[in-house]
């Protein structure tokens, strides 16, 4: 099934209980909580709060979105993870977004490859004795900025609980995306939804309704439960959101 949700770092300026509040406004079922201003890596107290919120007004947290880079961390990242894992675990989250290093894939040389991939598998480990699964935010200037190099990545961890987040790339077209999305299938959790024709360019997801129904019609191949959460607003005004959403709910009611 899958299940119409918001990232909350769509709306950075907006307090937890207003994030709560719009979410539930609009008929969203979850939320992913973001590390950089909602719930920050290792404030258990605040984590607790905010997961209590969410269940009062009847939404799951989907995920915690951290910004847990790989190769960030040098000879501390165990440390450093175990941050993000308590705050997770605190939050009741089952999936952590973490983000595959620093640089285009084809910037990153191979030693240092398999550096960032001995690290994830280590993280993965951390978080298995959790019962949490680490999925890759799918981004520019990552390891998993295209889907030759994201597949690639998949193949090199190889562990149940590595993931994948998907969302189209602007600098693709439908076509490449759609590849894309059918290639990752087996390894996506998590959706990320907006619609970005091309770099700088936001636009209603009502105008990318065909693209949208297409990919969620790949997205039901496998009948897998995932969340497909609206990140971010045409215009970064909360005022969209209802209108956002029920384009999302719509889309998701065709299947």
């Amino acid at each position: 099934m899958l299940k119409p949700g918001l990232v909350s770092v769509s709306f950075r300026t907006l307090s937890c209980e207003e994030i709560v509040r719009i979410a539930a406004s609009a008929g969203l079922e979850g939320i992913e909580w973001g590390g950089d201003v909602h719930v920050p890596p290792d404030n258990i107290e605040n984590a607790l709060r905010v997961a209590e919120m969410t269940h009062k007004a009847g939404l799951l947290v989907a995920a915690y979105g951290s910004y847990y880079r790989l190769g960030s961390y040098g000879t501390d990242y165990k440390k450093e993870f175990e941050k993000v894992l308590s705050t997770a675990c605190a939050l009741g989250a089952p999936t952590i977004r973490i983000w595959a290093g620093t640089s285009a894939s084809a910037d990153v040389a191979e030693n240092e490859r398999e550096r960032l991939v001995q690290e994830a598998r280590k993280l993965a480990e951390m978080a298995k004795e959790k019962d949490i699964t680490i999925a890759f935010e799918c981004h520019r200037n990552t390891l998993t900025d295209c889907r030759a190099s994201a597949l690639r990545l998949m193949h090199e961890t190889g562990m149940p609980n590595l993931r994948m987040y998907w969302q189209p790339n602007e600098c693709y077209d439908f076509a490449e995306n759609s590849l894309a999305l059918a290639d990752l299938l087996p390894y996506a959790v998590n959706i990320h939804v907006f619609n970005w024709p091309e770099p700088g360019l936001r636009l209603p997801l009502s105008d990318g309704f065909d693209e949208w129904s297409a990919y969620f019609d790949t997205l039901e191949k496998d009948n897998v439960d995932r969340w497909c959460m609206l990140e971010f607003m045409p215009d970064d005004n909360p005022a969209s959101l209802p209108r956002e959403a029920l384009t999302l709910k719509e889309l998701l009611g065709m299947r």
